[in-house]
C-alpha cells in the first residue's frame, strides 16, 4: 500500500511541475538577447561608425588657439642671454592646419574602416551561430531526458496494472508469494529509476537556463524541437567563407595604404594674432602668417618591399587556411547527411521491434490471467521492451543532434 502511494505521489508531483511548457525558440531567443558577446560585436561595428565619422572630421581644416609667455629676467647682469630669451615674450595666436589628402586615399582609409565593420559583423553572424548550436545541443538533451522520465512514467503504470492483477492471482494461490514479491522489486525498481530520470531532466534543465542565461531553478516541460533538414546555402555565400573574402580585400588594403604613405604629403597652414617680445612698439605685433610643408619619401631602407612581402605572406597563410577548411566543411557535411540517413533506417527497425515486444507483454497478460506464464518471462519481456523502447528515444535524440549540427552550416 505505501509503495503504491508512493507511485501515485510521485506521478502528481512530476505532472504539477509540467503544468507548463518552453519551446526551443523561446530560449534561442533569450539567449541571444542575453548574449554579452553578441552586444559586444554590436558595439563594436557602433564603434567603428564613429571611427568612419572621426577620420573624415580630421581631414577637414583644424583649428587651435595656442598662447604663450615668457619672462627671464636679468639681474645685476646676470641672467639669460636676452637675444636668445628676449627676456619677455608673449604671443596668442589661431592656427588654421589643413593636409592635402587624395580622394582615393580618402577613401582606401574609409575602405579599412568598412572591411573591419563586416568583418565584424559576420563574425557576430558566426558567433550567433556557435549560440545557436550550443543551445539547441543542450535543449535536445534535456528533451531527450524528459522522454526518458515520461516512458519511466509509461513503465510504472505498465508494472502497476500488471501489479494489481498479479496480486489478485497470488491471493487466489494462481502465483506464489515469491513470484509476486519478484514482480514488485521490478516494480520498486522502477519507480527508483524514475525518480532518477526526473533528477536528471532537472538538471539538464538548469543548464539550458545556464547557458541561456536565465536565473531560474524551476522545471518545465519542453515541446520537442522542430529541427527539419536544411536546405544548405553555396559554399561561396555561406558566413563561414564570407570571413576569407573579407580577410582578402584587407590585405589588399593593405597594400594600398602602404602605396599611399609612400606618396608626396602636402600640409598648409596659416595663423594669427598677437606675437610680441615686447622690444619695440608692442602694440603693432598684431597680424598674420601663412606657409605649407611638403614631404616626400625618396630612400628608406628597402622598408616599402618588406611590407609587400608580409603582406604576401598572410595572403599565402589565407589561402592555406581557406583550402584546408573547404575540404573539412565538405567531409562533414557528407558525413553529417550519411548519419542522419543510418539513423533513419535505424529508427525503422526499432520500431518494427518496438511493435513486437509490446505484443508480447500483451500476450503475456493474457497468459498471466490464466496462470499459465511463468512471472520471469513476463518480467524479461518487460525488460526486453524497455530496452528497445531506450534504444528509440537515444537514436531519436541522436538523430536530432545530427540535424542542429548539419544546421550549424545553413547561413
Amino acid at each position: 500500500m505505501r509503495l503504491l502511494f508512493s507511485i501515485i505521489l510521485c506521478l502528481f508531483i512530476c505532472s504539477a511541475s509540467f503544468g507548463q511548457t518552453n519551446t526551443l525558440d523561446h530560449f534561442l531567443e533569450t539567449a541571444k538577447s542575453n548574449s554579452p558577446l553578441l552586444k559586444d560585436l554590436r558595439n563594436q561595428v557602433a564603434s567603428n561608425q564613429i571611427d568612419s565619422l572621426r577620420l573624415r572630421a580630421g581631414l577637414r581644416p583644424q583649428v587651435n588657439l595656442n598662447s604663450g609667455g615668457l619672462y627671464a629676467p636679468t639681474i645685476n647682469g646676470y641672467g639669460y642671454a636676452s637675444a636668445i630669451t628676449n627676456e619677455h615674450t608673449l604671443n596668442a595666436l589661431f592656427g588654421v592646419n589643413q593636409a592635402i589628402v587624395s580622394k582615393k586615399n580618402i577613401e582606401s582609409q574609409v575602405q579599412a574602416i568598412v572591411l573591419q565593420s563586416q568583418s565584424l559583423v559576420n563574425s557576430g553572424k558566426i558567433s550567433e551561430q556557435d549560440l545557436k548550436k550550443a543551445i539547441t545541443t543542450q535543449y535536445i538533451t534535456a528533451y531527450g531526458s524528459l522522454q526518458q522520465f515520461k516512458f519511466n512514467q509509461e513503465v510504472i503504470d505498465l508494472l502497476s496494472q500488471e501489479e494489481t492483477l498479479l496480486k489478485k492471482l497470488t491471493r487466489s494461490n494462481v502465483y506464489r508469494q515469491s513470484d509476486y514479491l519478484t514482480f514488485l522489486v521490478t516494480l520498486k525498481q522502477a519507480q527508483l529509476t524514475l525518480f532518477q530520470s526526473r533528477q536528471q531532466y532537472k538538471n539538464d534543465y538548469t543548464t539550458l537556463n545556464y547557458l541561456a542565461g536565465v536565473a531560474d531553478t524551476s522545471m518545465i516541460e519542453l515541446a520537442e524541437p522542430a529541427l527539419q533538414l536544411p536546405l544548405l546555402p553555396d559554399a561561396n555565400t555561406s558566413i563561414f567563407f564570407k570571413q576569407y573574402k573579407i580577410d582578402s580585400l584587407k590585405l589588399v588594403n593593405s597594400r594600398q595604404q602602404v602605396d599611399f604613405s609612400y606618396k608626396p604629403k602636402i600640409n598648409l597652414l596659416a595663423d594669427g594674432g598677437y606675437n610680441s617680445d615686447f622690444m619695440g612698439q608692442a602694440y603693432k605685433n598684431f597680424g598674420i602668417s601663412a606657409g605649407f610643408s611638403f614631404t616626400l619619401p625618396l630612400y628608406d631602407g628597402g622598408q616599402r618591399k618588406m611590407q609587400y612581402n608580409k603582406i604576401s605572406l598572410q595572403e599565402e597563410t589565407r589561402q592555406n587556411y581557406k583550402a584546408f577548411f573547404d575540404v573539412q566543411y565538405r567531409q562533414q557535411i557528407a558525413q553529417l547527411k550519411q548519419q542522419i540517413g543510418e539513423s533513419n533506417n535505424l529508427l525503422k527497425q526499432v520500431d518494427d521491434q518496438l511493435k513486437y515486444s509490446k505484443s508480447l507483454i500483451e500476450v503475456d497478460t493474457r497468459l498471466m490471467q490464466t496462470g499459465d506464464l511463468r512471472i520471469a518471462d513476463l518480467i524479461l519481456a518487460i525488460n526486453n521492451y524497455l530496452t528497445v523502447k531506450n534504444l528509440r528515444t537515444t537514436t531519436n535524440i541522436t538523430k536530432l543532434q545530427l540535424i542542429n549540427q548539419l544546421n550549424y552550416w545553413n547561413r
